[in-house]
């Protein structure tokens, strides 16, 4: 059985998922161009992070955080490589879609990078409706990044 639920980041179990998710990002990202949030900044108010699970093991993350009354930006995304190819990314994706939608917001943008290991990632986002778009709040323009919205109303 495999579930989302809203989790801790600091959760012992996913230090994994971070650590994947941060070599990954590293790996083809110029430092200056990485706007991903670490485990201490998504255990903050106005981030909702959650975490999949099967047979209780971490196999995906994914947050999002509140701009303000009506966005929310989709945050930290990752699923475990050896656990990829089973739609997980998808079902993520869908509850990282539904959940902002829930709690009443409209707009739901994300950031990602250009380089060739995320257009898969740009493919995933493109296939749910979002659409590109200039920088939004606290993003300036970035040649390495891609800046996605989605309407949620």
């Amino acid at each position: 059985m495999i579930g989302i639920a809203l989790e801790n980041p600091l959760t012992d179990d996913l230090a994994l998922l971070f650590s994947r998710h941060t070599a990954d990002m590293h790996a083809d990202t110029p430092p200056e161009s990485i706007h991903m949030m670490d485990r201490g900044a998504l255990n903050a108010p106005g981030i909702w992070f959650f975490v999949m699970r099967e047979e209780g093991r971490p196999l995906a993350m994914g947050a999002f955080k509140r701009i303000d009354e009506t966005h929310a930006e989709i945050k930290s995304m990752h699923v475990l490589a050896e656990a990829r190819g089973r739609g997980l990314s998808r079902r993520m994706r869908v509850h990282l879609i539904q959940a902002p939608r829930v709690d009443g917001f409209s707009t739901l943008p994300l950031e990602t990078q250009l380089q060739p290991p995320f257009l898969a990632a740009r493919a995933l986002y493109a296939n749910a409706g979002f659409v590109e778009c200039p920088p939004f709040e606290g993003y300036t323009d970035d040649p390495n990044s891609v800046f996605m919205t989605k309407p949620l109303a």
